[in-house]
């Protein structure tokens, strides 16, 4: 099996771009509008946000951003493609997002994500996050599951 190698690239590539439509497609389709809190493009290019990508022999595979906040970051975009599934890469993107947090002196990762989504839970999980209430500016959402994790 090849190794999916993950790095810090651009939302605007367009194969990342490619994959972020889905995930934002996805979103509209399970969730109501007020209940989506995606970042567009734009906002994954920002000075206060680490993109990663996933690659397998080149091909992007995998998205998932660190938004640096005061005390913590904040895990956002993650999604990977549908063919790339079942092969480690979320938790591949999910580690590099965690490294980066630590090596910028973050002593939390949080992230909201929609309540339907249980492979993302799972992968969450798996990672060491739990529970907790909403953080930030994210209202009490029905269909927002809200989850961090301590670094330090």
């Amino acid at each position: 099996m090849r190794e999916i190698e993950v790095t810090v690239g651009d939302p605007r590539h367009p194969e990342a771009t490619a994959l972020l439509k889905q995930s934002h497609a996805l979103m509209e389709r399970l969730f109501p509008p007020e209940d989506n809190f995606f970042l567009d493009i734009d906002a994954l290019a920002g000075p206060d946000i680490v993109f990663f990508v996933a690659q397998d022999v080149g091909r992007v595979v995998g998205t998932g951003a660190l938004a640096v906040k005061a005390g913590y970051g904040e895990v956002k975009s993650m999604f990977t493609d549908e063919a790339a599934r079942g092969r480690g890469v979320a938790g591949k993107v999910l580690a590099a997002i965690e490294a980066e947090a630590r090596a910028r002196g973050l002593g939390w990762l949080r992230l909201e994500t929609g309540n339907l989504l249980e492979a993302a839970h799972r992968v969450y999980r798996a990672a060491g996050f739990t529970e907790r209430g909403p953080f930030g500016d994210y209202p009490d959402a029905a269909s927002s599951l809200f989850m961090e994790k301590r670094l330090s």
